[in-house]
């Protein structure tokens, strides 16, 4: 059988590459969401509140600082851009975000092929945003962790429900 018709093997990210991956793409997520939160927070009166605020303040009194819609405001800002980029460039000709491709990964389906717009999507929905509702997140997260480190082919809950995988430059 010639070469060029055996089908190139697919080498699976491992969890401390893909973590890595997802520290810097949180770094890239972070500047824009400074900028907007300080453009918020000027618009809406609350800046005076980040000069005021001390260690061991508790939840509720930051959040009384900040009025009761600056947080829901900021948040669903983080998971509007944070799905944008991850569902844009991972569905792109890169076929991963900036932090994957400077690791020399990307996702593809389960087949080794690109994925498109809507399953890039399906996997941010299914586990990104997850991540980021209070409380639930944090075991999500763990959960998440704990799968892409030990299931066969590395794969976290997300990548599960979508039907992905990450995978390494050959």
């Amino acid at each position: 059988m010639p070469r060029s018709s055996i089908a190139p093997e697919l080498r699976h990210a491992g969890f401390w590459i893909r973590f890595v991956a997802a520290i810097i793409d949180f770094a890239i997520l972070a500047l824009p969401l400074a900028v907007f939160v300080s453009f918020l927070s000027v618009a809406t009166g609350p800046w005076m509140a980040f000069l005021k605020l001390h260690p061991g303040e508790t939840r509720e009194e930051i959040i009384a600082q900040f009025g009761p819609t600056f947080l829901p405001i900021s948040l669903g800002f983080f998971a509007l851009i944070s799905w944008a980029y991850f569902a844009a460039l991972e569905s792109s000709s890169l076929r991963g975000t900036l932090g994957k491709r400077v690791l020399g990964l990307y996702v593809a389906n389960v087949d080794g092929k690109p994925i498109g717009f809507w399953q890039a999507s399906r996997r941010f929905f299914s586990g990104r945003l997850l991540m980021q509702v209070p409380y639930v997140g944090i075991y999500y997260f763990v959960v998440d962790c704990v799968c892409a480190g030990l299931t066969p082919r590395n794969r976290a809950i997300h990548d599960i429900l979508a039907g992905c995988l990450v995978l390494r430059d050959s």
